[in-house]
């Protein structure tokens, strides 16, 4: 049998099997969850600024539609392929169950270098793709977001695209949007505040004050800096910080709004004066009360765990902690809060806003803040519930939530007999 554990789409099978297992459904429910309803791989031609025609694999994959239309994001990078394709969309299908969103999970991109494209080559490229797959998309049928490599403003020329094939304006078919044609207040921030959020609430039941918590964050970009600046806020000492170039310590905690004003100026955190620098490991070793690793995967292994000394970790970015290393946190009592749920604001406030396209009723950011929080304390409180109820890790209560719920939709609907 091929190793599961260098595959992902291999993995999600195993994570979703693991699943219906434990939870003793009928073997139907796995046999329907174990590969995407739907999976299209599309030519997409376009023509470069030099005239030239050239053509990328183009994927989109819609694992499960029985909670609601699919919804996931378009990534465009070299290593997009359609078992990764895959894999992404069954755990969006995690997320969106666990969260209680009425979405099933999707997932799409380009296999492409976005450093030797134009800004008018992705443009082409962007309206390319969205015309090869506007048959298999829509606001009620599968909606696409950014991930990797992608942005509002692509966004924002794919829904436009959709809208002249349509002859209409489509502003639902797409999240992550500019907020000036339809997107939400609180969506770029909403990750982070999504993982703060979620952290406080596991804080609370394992009788740790959030508010005079120490904190240890690796990756200072839109997630970790977003989660610094609304714990900083809410009076958590931050005493490590890094990103690519290096890390920061200081003991008494680093004041993060000097840090993000230092790092508009520098663009980098290296050099700023209130703090010492700290290596990455050193940083990932600390005794803390929070470590939320929000940078790459992989950098919690089977090598380091048993020197993690965090009682909670809240995963901001995707895939931070192997398999091995979640089974030696486990083993000693360190919470971890898996990116299936800590990187969740994201595609919460996502619905939100295609909530508010589909009504054309649009509310502040207090509001999504308010009903953020509302979401992620909720899912926070039946993972941990499950947690308990069969002694396992988090990350295997969040697929048993996610499982249950999506396996109850089917059997509603009629789809197991």
């Amino acid at each position: 049998m091929a190793d599961s554990s260098l595959n992902p789409y291999l993995r999600a099978q195993q994570a979703f099997k693991e699943a219906v297992d434990t939870l003793g459904l009928e073997p139907a429910v796995y046999e329907i969850l174990k590969q995407p309803l739907r999976s299209f791989e599309v030519a997409v031609p376009f023509i470069r600024d030099d005239g030239n025609l050239q053509v990328f694999n183009g994927y989109r994959v819609q694992h499960n539609d029985a909670l609601g239309p699919t919804k996931g994001g378009l990534r465009f990078h070299t290593a997009v392929n359609m078992d990764e394709v895959k894999a992404l969309a069954m755990w969006m299908s995690v997320k969106c169950a666990l969260l209680g969103l009425p979405y099933g999970g999707a997932k799409g991109g380009i296999a492409c270098d976005v450093d030797q494209l134009s800004d008018h080559e992705l443009e082409r490229l962007s309206r390319e793709y969205i015309r090869a797959v506007s048959l298999v998309i829509g606001p009620d049928k599968d909606i696409p977001a950014p991930d990797v490599s992608t942005n509002p403003q692509i966004m924002a020329w794919m829904v436009d695209e959709y809208s002249r094939i349509r002859g209409e304006n489509t502003f639902g078919l797409i999240t992550g949007k500019p907020m000036v044609i339809g997107g939400s207040a609180g969506r770029v921030a909403a990750t982070g505040r999504g993982l703060v959020f979620a952290t406080k609430q596991l804080a609370t039941e394992l009788g740790i004050d959030f508010a005079k918590s120490q904190i240890a964050i690796q990756g200072f970009g839109n997630v970790g800096s977003v989660a610094a600046d609304i714990a900083y806020a809410m009076g958590a000492k931050v005493l490590a910080i890094s990103d690519k170039d290096g890390g920061l310590y200081n003991p008494s905690g680093i004041n993060i709004p000097e840090l993000l004003e230092y790092q508009r100026v520098h663009r980098f955190l290296t050099g700023f004066p209130g703090a010492e620098p700290i290596s990455n490991e050193e940083l990932l070793e600390l005794p803390v009360d929070i470590l939320f690793p929000a940078a790459l995967e992989n950098q919690i292994t089977a090598d380091n765990a048993g020197k993690i000394r965090a009682r909670i970790v809240g995963e901001g970015a995707n895939g931070p902690t192997t398999p091995e290393a979640d089974r030696i946190l486990f083993d000693k009592g360190i919470m971890v809060i898996p990116d299936v749920l800590g990187n969740s604001g994201g595609v919460t406030v996502s619905y939100f806003e295609w909530v508010q396209n589909q009504t054309r009723f649009y509310w502040s950011e207090d509001e999504v803040n308010r009903r953020l929080e509302e979401y992620m304390s909720r899912a926070m409180a039946e993972m941990h519930t499950m947690h308990e109820r069969f002694g396992v890790t988090l990350r295997k209560a969040a697929y048993l939530v996610a499982v249950e719920r999506i396996a109850q939709a089917m059997r509603y609907r009629g789809w197991l007999k």
